[in-house]
């Protein structure tokens, strides 16, 4: 996930772009005062669409992750379905474009803006990211183009130019808003951030610096990991599909076993910790205005970290094997669990009970490095890896997202394919060499303007979730639709 930790740099490039950059940067990040607190209107869309398909789709969270994890296991597998691989496959594509480097700093920062509480309420708003995530991921599916030769498309914009198309009046208008989130999510994709800002915990660790100089420590590393993205990006749906489906649950099982060794060394302090973060999430008075300052930062940190209703993780869960759409949106209900409700409390559980988060003068990752320090001198090598994996993750997922883009907008050919993909590539070595400066906001701007038009098509839309959510639940239930070994009998 793409957070802001880059410091402002000046350089000829950003006299040029800053005066348009400034301006968008300011359209989308729009501020609204809500008790003397300042809170981006955008984030405030968002978690209203998330508490509204919650009450429309009738409490999906609590009703269905049981069966999502049934067709995850392949209970409810159709062979002979359309798509490029397993519903397992398609929800660790999209995990590995959302659980990123936010997970471990993005965390941290919210903790040391809104006090511990904050991480409460990154629960509380990942549990309500669900509803919004699966209704994104059915309408998806429902839209999505299958082609023999081309494989998959699929994606926002494709739901935002047929669905709305298909209503009366609104065909223009949803062709303006699908090619819309196509532009603004190439903006969103550009490969620099995720290299540029793991190069430093990797470098910290490695000691790169030493070694090589710090110039050509930088052009090593992004030259690495743009090898390492491209075995993935330049090849098939399917080849990112396999990858994902290894890399997702082996950087997750790193981290959290690794957080798991911090809080069995800090098992007293655990108690303790708890009351801290829930008491705090009520405070009258805490760091950045008390209770609703904690609940601003945690819904912030949330919203940005489960990507919920910005529809960039629809692209990956169009890849899944199935003929009902929203089976794929009931797995999705998984992925802000695992996001935000399990990997981000596991690290606001360990910055809280290391006591990371007072440290004087740290911030970011330096607060969860340190958080992890405190238990074994190593643990920040264990860190440095989980970072690399997460920002690894996210480049190649985004590799695919903005291949998506950009064949909605100038075709599906294998040439305009291939333009794009070379490009996305040769792009990752400058995010470790170049000071980023107004490049940061320029593509912070793009990732949150895709939600825009997303909120837009989904409100449209709503009624059409709702049917297709509704009627795959009534036919579960009268057992049209069984397990596979109800079928076989």
């Amino acid at each position: 996930m793409i957070f802001r930790t880059i410091e402002e740099s000046i350089t000829p490039l950003d006299r040029l772009l800053g005066p348009p950059i400034d301006a968008l940067t300011a359209a989308v990040f729009f501020k609204v005062e809500v008790l003397n607190v300042q809170v981006e209107a955008l984030v405030l869309a968002l978690a209203a669409g998330m508490i509204f398909f919650t009450i429309w789709l009738g409490l999906p969270q609590l009703r269905f992750p049981g069966h999502a994890v049934s067709i995850l296991r392949g209970r409810y597998a159709d062979p002979d379905a359309p798509g490029h691989g397993s519903h397992f496959a398609a929800l660790s594509t999209a995990l590995s474009g959302t659980v990123g480097l936010g997970n471990i700093a993005g965390v941290a920062i919210a903790i040391t803006a809104g006090g511990p509480g904050a991480a409460f309420w990154m629960f509380i708003i990942g549990f309500f990211a669900m509803a919004l995530k699966a209704a994104e991921v059915t309408l998806g599916m429902k839209y999505r183009r299958l082609d023999p030769v081309l494989g998959v498309s699929g994606g926002p914009m494709f739901y935002l130019r047929d669905g709305l198309g298909k209503i009366g009046g609104l065909k223009q208008i949803g062709l303006i808003l699908g090619g819309f989130y196509a532009i603004a999510a190439l903006g969103g994709a550009i490969p620099m951030l995720q290299t540029n800002q793991s190069y430093a915990q990797m470098a910290a660790v490695t000691g790169l610096n030493q070694w090589l100089g710090e110039a050509n420590a930088r052009w090593a590393y992004g030259i690495f990991m743009a090898l390492a993205v491209a075995l993935v990006v330049l090849g098939s749906a399917r080849r990112l599909a396999t990858v994902a489906s290894a890399l997702v649950p082996a950087m997750c099982g790193i981290y959290l076993l690794g957080g798991a060794a911090v809080l069995i060394a800090n098992a007293a302090a655990i108690p303790d910790a708890l009351v801290l973060i829930v008491t705090s999430a009520f405070a009258p008075k805490a760091v950045a205005g008390g209770a609703i300052g904690a609940f601003v930062v945690g819904m912030r940190r949330a919203v940005y970290s489960c990507e919920a209703g910005i529809g960039s993780a629809v692209m990956a869960h169009t890849l899944a094997r199935t003929r009902e759409p929203a089976s794929e949106g009931m797995v999705a209900l998984l992925e802000p669990f695992i996001d935000t409700m399990v990997i981000c409390t596991m690290t606001a559980l360990v910055v809280v009970v290391s006591g990371a988060w007072q440290i004087e003068g740290a911030e970011g990752v330096a607060i969860t490095s340190a958080a992890f320090g405190s238990v074994f001198a190593w643990f920040p090598y264990v860190l440095a890896l989980a970072v690399f994996l997460f920002a690894y993750s996210t480049l190649v997922s985004w590799g695919y997202y903005g291949t998506q883009a950009w064949g909605f907008l100038f075709g599906r050919s294998s040439a305009s394919i291939w333009t794009y993909r070379v490009l996305y590539c040769l792009l990752i070595p400058f995010g470790a060499v170049l000071p980023l400066g107004k490049v940061v906001d320029f593509i912070d701007s793009c990732f949150f303007l895709m939600a825009v038009p997303n909120l837009i098509g989904l409100a449209v839309l709503a009624p059409e979730i709702r049917r297709e959510f509704l009627s795959y639940a009534q036919r579960l239930r009268s057992g049209e639709i069984r397990p596979i070994a109800a079928l076989a009998r």
